[in-house]
């Protein structure tokens, strides 16, 4: 320990063991003093003693917004793209993204996907929203609530309700493609009876026609009706999974991701899944509030406690990920 490093620990025993002020104003250039006494940049452990811990690269977003501009400003893009996945035909849109006030919490907003069908490709509607393409290893969480019945209509669909990140798939089994997925399908499917949550990491895959994949999953039954905080730890070559604090899965090797992915939410019906109706149904799913820190492991506790820190400050919006120079394209597509 440096000779100022070793006066300033001694000083701030001082301070705690007398009682004083646990305030330190005449340190508050302690940082830039440091340097011009050692030659050095101060340890992490003496700038977080100082309230100077390095700055972290965060997305955070508590989708306080009222209008697409404002979610586009900030990095957003609502799926407009015709395709793959769901009921051949069907279309994706801003119809199904909603930007409202929180009927259970005051004061709070959500982000709300909704999607519809009567069974048929011409009248079925998909949602889908994307961020930039600028992540890789670190912790990503999201709360969302998931619904097991339509709004209106008959239930049974199979539909998936997703929060997961994804690389452009160049071509059929795209060695560089990464995905890294939370999926409930709440009426099955997949070869799952009843409610299901998938956490899957893929290695590559190749669309339809010609469909062929090559990915690693875990699957939970049960109910997942309402809201639940979704965690995914990307690290040394793991990726882990959590629900409310409670592990899913630890997957790696072949099928840790190996380019940069962009941060999705999608709500769509599987193919050849609806149920034999002609009336509209509409299903939703809500979503809270997104974050990633970016080359660091949270825990589950370790993000609600980051999460409630920001709230607290009422910061709404925080983004000091930084993008690729050139920045990548962000298709909105899979």
């Amino acid at each position: 320990m440096m000779l100022f490093e070793t006066v300033l620990y001694i000083s701030l025993l001082f301070v705690i063991g007398s009682g004083g002020p646990a305030s330190l104003p005449t340190f508050t250039t302690a940082p830039s003093r440091a340097r011009q006494l050692t030659g050095k940049k101060p340890s992490v452990s003496l700038q977080m003693a100082l309230g100077t811990e390095p700055s972290s690269q965060t997305l955070f977003d508590d989708f306080n917004y009222s209008n697409y501009k404002q979610l586009a400003k900030h990095g957003w893009i609502i799926r407009t793209a015709a395709g793959w996945p769901g009921v051949p035909g069907a279309t994706w849109g801003n119809k199904g993204v909603s930007l409202l006030g929180d009927p259970d919490q005051r004061g709070n907003r959500l982000l709300r996907m909704t999607s519809s069908t009567d069974g048929t490709g011409a009248n079925t509607h998909q949602t889908q929203i994307c961020h930039q393409r600028k992540y890789m290893e670190g912790t990503y969480a999201a709360r969302v609530r998931f619904v097991d019945i339509p709004t209106d209509g008959p239930s049974g669909d199979q539909l998936v309700e997703s929060f997961y990140t994804i690389s452009p798939l160049k071509a059929p089994m795209d060695p560089d493609y990464s995905e890294l997925d939370f999926e409930y399908l709440p009426n099955g499917g997949w070869g799952s009876d009843g409610p299901t949550l998938f956490v899957t990491s893929w290695r590559t895959f190749s669309p339809e026609p010609n469909w062929k994949k090559d990915n690693v999953f875990n699957s939970t039954s049960g109910s997942k009706a309402g809201w639940h905080t979704l965690v995914t730890q990307v690290s040394d070559g793991k990726v882990k999974y959590f629900i409310d604090g409670k592990a899913l899965a630890d997957h790696g090797g072949l099928y840790y991701p190996r380019s940069l992915m962009s941060i999705n939410f999608n709500l769509w019906f599987i193919k050849d899944g609806t149920v034999k109706s002609n009336d509209v149904r509409q299903y939703r799913e809500d979503i809270d509030w997104v974050f990633h820190e970016a080359k660091r492991l949270l825990t589950p506790e370790g993000v609600e406690a980051k999460v409630g820190a920001l709230r607290r400050r009422s910061v709404k919006f925080q983004d000091t990920v930084p993008a690729p120079l050139p920045a990548l394209t962000s298709p909105c597509d899979y």
